[in-house]
């Protein structure tokens, strides 16, 4: 299935991040059924709070189809993104996202608030739920579980 395909080279990216001890977090961000970004974290490598996963694939497909608005793209992400993330993907105009697992102590999607459905924003996002859930999930726990023993 596509959305598989799509969400399996999400965690592609997320498995970067991890390798460089970054959370692992991994987007794509497809159009016309083609990936024309992936990203993953680097906020600790760059020291920079705003280098997340879905901010970094937002400008790689805006400098791609060289505009700010990404009406007809779908991103795939593995956690369910922050408000930051989430304020960035409705002003982008995302059409769709794809979430993996999600977020219950910072999620902007549905857990801790709902920025694309609780708000009146001029754009509307839609969203879809626990694509490939148990990878996306198993990552970071693995991730956390040898950043606590490392301590």
């Amino acid at each position: 299935m596509e959305k598989e395909k799509f969400m399996k080279a999400a965690l592609k990216e997320a498995q970067k991040a991890y390798e460089k001890e970054e959370v692992p977090i991994g987007v794509v961000i497809v159009k016309d059924d083609k990936i024309i970004a992936k990203a993953h974290n680097l906020k600790e490598i760059k020291k920079d709070t705003t280098e997340h996963a879905e901010i970094r694939a937002i400008k790689k497909a805006s400098k791609k189809l060289d505009s700010w608005r990404l009406t007809d793209c779908e991103m795939y992400t593995t956690l369910e993104p922050c408000p930051m993330c989430a304020g960035a993907i409705i002003q982008a105009r995302i059409k769709k996202v794809y979430i993996g697992t999600m977020d219950e102590k910072t999620g902007a999607c549905g857990s801790v608030l709902n920025l694309f459905k609780d708000h009146k924003f001029n754009h509307t996002v839609e969203l879809e739920y626990g694509i490939m859930e148990k990878e996306s999930k198993e990552i970071l726990q693995d991730f956390f579980k040898k950043l606590r023993k490392k301590k």
